[in-house]
Parts: C-alpha cells; structure tokens; sequence
C-alpha cells in the first residue's frame, strides 16, 4: 500500500529531526524529564552545558504545535533567564533552530523553537501568517513563562523567512516582546510579491509548491494563489487587503509604540523579499533599529549558521539579544545602525541612516523615442530564483547579456559614457519615462546592467512594471524604483539602461501584437538615476 502524504511528511520530519537533533547534541545522552500539564516532552538529551527537550505546546484553537526547549546548565529554578521565541520558516521542520539554539542556551538564554501550524507535524492550516500564527506566538510566549525559567521580563522573538514576518507581527500585538531580529522577512508583503504590480511567479509558485509539499494550506491561501497566479483583476483589490492584513507595515504604529528593539537582516539578491521594503519600513521605525543587507539571496546569508558554521547574521544577532535583553554593553548600539556589504568586494560599510546610503545620483538621459515589440523575450532578465543571486553572492556572477546583441526590436538601450573612476552604486536606482502603449494593459522590465569593454552586461539591479486601464495610444508617465543593491562598476565600463517585456520571473500582460514606446518630451525628460557613494 502506497503511504499517504501525511505519512511521508511526518517520517520525514521525524528523521530530520533525529538527524540534526543528533549533529546539535553531538551525541549526548538522554535522561528523562516529567511532562507538564501543556507538554508532553517527546526526548530530552543534554547537549553539552545546555539541556533540550521536544515538547508540544497548545496553540491558538487548541491545536499542537511541535517544539523544542533548550535550557542553560545549571537552571534550577532559583533564577530567570531571558527567553527567545523562534518560530520557524516557511516549509521547515521544527529543528532549524538547534545550533543556534543551543549556541544562545550556553549563553544563558531559554530558546523555544517551533514548528508554525500548518507545517509538518505541528496542527492547523497554513495561515500564512494571520492572526492565528500572531496568536501561537504569544501562546508560545505564554508555554515559555509557565513551563520554563524564562524571564517575562526579557522576552524576545527572531526568526529567518516566515518566522521573521511572524516575530514581527507578533510584536505589534504582545507588548511583552522586547527585542526581534528578523532575518530575510517581509514588511510589505504586497511589495515583495507584487511589487509594480506584477506577480512575481516563480517565488509565488515556489511558495505554493514547498507549502502543498511539507504543509495543509488553508482554503484562503489556495484560493488566493489560484486567483494570484491567474492575474485575476476582479479579485486585485481582495488580494492586496490579505496580503496588507499580513504586512508588518500595516501595523507600523502598533510596533513603535510598542517600543520593541528591532534588528532587520536581508539579501539584496532576495528573490521573495526585495530588499526595498525592508529599508522603507526600518527608516519608518522609532525604537532602536538596525538594518544589514548582504549579498544572497533568499535566506542565504544566514544560512550557513543555521548548521552552526561561523556567519555574521547570526554573530550580530546574538549581540542584538545580548544587548537588548541582557544588557550586555557589547557596543552594539552605538555603532552605525546601517550596516551594508558589498557585492563587489565583500566590504563592509556602516552608515547613519538608509537615506545617507548614496552621497550622489549620476543621471542617464533616456533620450529618443524606442519602440519595441512585446510577448518575446529579448535576452535580458533576472535570472532563477535562488540560483542567480547565490552565483552573484558565492562567485560574482550575476545574470549576464551581450549588451550590443540585445534585439532592438525588442528591448530598449541606452547607455551612460564611460567612466573614468569607479562607481560604487549604493542604494535605489529610480526610473522616470513616459511610455504609449498599443493595448490598455502591459508589462515592462527595467534593467540596470555594468557594461565592460567587450559590451557583456552584468545586472546591477532590476524591476517589473504592469499597467491596466491605460488608453491605447496616449502616453503616460511611469516612475519605478528599481531593487536596491551594493555594486562597485570599475573604472572604464559603462552602465546600461534596458527595458524589455518578459522574464521568467514574472507574469507579463502585454496583449498579442502590443507595441510599447518610450518617449522623453522636452517639459519631462526621462532619465534614470543611479545613487552612488563617491
């Protein structure tokens, strides 16, 4: 008899489990723990100087959500210690955490790991972080403080993907969460995957397909991938109030009053969660706040630490915690809270704030009247999700395309002069141009390309753009921001300004036969401005 999909995804996580738990713990013997009254410990081993126990946790409507507790030797009830909640990322078991679990635990944290319903073998729907999952996570809180020697005083909350948006979610609405670190997460969920009002399809199908894979989606979130990925305009307006509902930034006053230290991590390759709304949110944020992006893509900056290798994200992470619930004068806080790394060079950079970022803008003229074909793809594009962007970050490889071979029949080009010095390129580029279109609906993609001597073009950066409604054959103005970035153009090359109508990542709606035509009348040019660092 063939196993049911429940069954395979149950054995699964409980061999991952078993596997990680026992390259966490190195072995360690298991001794026996009573159960509480809310958990029933599954297997308790001591893992060096902390000890872990996997436990199920009621949460939100009575269901089970599958957790692991570590706790710092010698905890014996006569002393509190601070609490990190970690709820896990999209479509992962609930032993992601354990290395650094067990690394925060020998600092003297309590670390509760656990499986976000839906997912494995915790209970639910996937609610894609709703109000149910804002509710486990104070349930969770509230688990920690009855059932461990958790400080209600300290309580923290971080996460890497899912578990990012949902910690900072939860500290909207749970006044006891002091400090968040979130790592590859989302503010705007609308401007990460719809962001110019395109549907980024290769992250939306992935997120569906990993979700059916180790998960139960609930009716909603199937019903809203179908509608998404069906670019059904009648249900636009339902979609971008879901997804608002979920967005952090929605409930922006809440955080702030609130008070909670926050600490946002990112790619600038995020191929989920641009990195453009992570900045907008942490310049809106009033409490102390810290902002780094590195190269990567999604989740892989912290990757590496989640098997409890060496990785900056989560070093500065945990000196995070250890200032802001412990107390630790580490330093943290007075260093500058915008922390970048280049793409370029791996150089880090601390700035004031994100709009200190560029020290300039160098402007390229969209000059003449282009007109290109639709439906076919020019050769420009943004590569795969994930792999693209982990060439960039692990070999310097970006997307690349043959500048003076791009059809000009089907992508627009202009290009700057050369430059005599090095441009580093830091922060938003932004585009201007006017556009008529043949059809009332379209897409276009604007590329940011570093043109060396033999004309090959290595993306800087890049972004979608979708109208609907527009009037055949009457121009229209169109301002997008491209996806921030850090890359160094050496001195010599060129930068190249492409736009064209298809890419894999995206869903496109240029009709049949449209034309598109860029134009830059005399009382508003076009241009695209590049911020720089000189």
């Amino acid at each position: 008899m063939t196993p049911s999909r429940t069954t395979l995804r149950a054995a699964i996580g409980t061999v991952s489990a078993a596997v990680l738990a026992t390259t966490v713990l190195t072995g360690a013997p298991a001794t026996a723990q009573a159960a509480t009254p809310d958990a029933a410990p599954a297997a308790t081993a001591s893992a060096g100087s902390a000890s872990v126990r996997f436990v199920d946790i009621k949460g939100e409507g009575g269901i089970t959500l599958k957790a692991n507790v570590f706790t710092p030797a010698g905890a014996d009830g006569t002393r509190r210690y601070p609490v990190i909640v970690l709820p896990t990322s999209w479509a992962m078991p609930q032993v992601e955490y354990m290395a650094q679990a067990k690394k925060l635990a020998d600092a003297g944290y309590v670390v509760v790991g656990y499986n976000s319903r839906g997912f494995w073998q915790s209970g639910g729907q996937i609610e894609t972080a709703g109000p149910e999952d804002i509710a486990d996570a104070s349930k969770v809180i509230d688990w920690a403080l009855a059932n461990t020697p958790a400080d209600p005083q300290k309580v923290g909350m971080g996460g890497v993907s899912y578990g990012a948006g949902i910690s900072l979610l939860a500290a909207a609405f749970d006044k006891r969460i002091k400090v968040v670190a979130a790592l590859s997460g989302w503010a705007n969920l609308i401007d990460s995957i719809y962001s110019g009002r395109t549907q980024h399809l290769q992250a939306a199908a992935m997120l569906g397909g990993a979700g059916e894979l180790t998960g139960r989606p609930s009716a909603e979130l199937r019903t809203v991938l179908k509608d998404f990925l069906a670019s059904n305009l009648s249900k636009e307006k339902d979609l971008i109030a879901w997804g608002k509902k979920r967005s952090p930034a929605t409930y922006l006053d809440r955080i702030n009053a609130n008070g909670a230290a926050i600490m946002l991590g990112n790619a600038w390759g995020d191929s989920l969660f641009p990195p453009n709304q992570y900045a907008d949110f942490f310049d809106k944020l009033k409490g102390p706040k810290r902002l780094e992006f590195r190269p990567g893509d999604h989740a892989t900056a912290e990757a590496l630490g989640l098997f409890g290798l060496p990785n900056d994200t989560w070093t500065d992470t945990k000196r995070w915690f250890d200032h802001y619930l412990k107390g630790t004068d580490n330093g943290i806080d007075k260093e500058s809270p915008v922390l970048l790394k280049s793409r370029s060079t791996g150089a880090y950079e601390g700035y004031k704030s994100w709009k200190d970022v560029p020290s300039a803008h160098r402007r390229i003229a969209l000059d003449g009247t282009p007109q290109i074909n639709t439906n076919w793809d020019s050769g420009a594009d943004g590569g795969l999700i994930f792999l693209s962007s982990m060439l960039d970050q692990f070999f310097r490889l970006p997307p690349m395309a043959s500048i003076p071979l791009l059809p000009r029949s089907l992508a627009a080009v202009w290009q700057s002069e050369r430059y005599e010095t090095g441009q580093r390129v830091r922060g938003t580029t932004r585009l201007h141009t006017t556009i008529t279109s043949t059809a009332e609906s379209g897409t276009a993609i604007a590329y940011l390309y570093d043109v060396g001597p033999l004309g090959i073009g290595k993306l800087v950066t890049h972004a979608p753009y979708t109208f609907h409604g527009k009037t055949p054959g009457q121009p229209f103005g169109v301002d997008l921001e491209l996806f921030s970035t850090a890359y160094d153009v050496p001195a010599g090359h060129k930068l190249a300004v492409v736009v064209d109508t298809v890419d894999p990542l995206y869903i496109e709606h240029n009709p049949s036969g449209a034309r598109l035509t860029f134009s830059s009348p005399a009382d508003d040019p076009s241009y695209v401005s590049v911020p720089v660092r000189d």
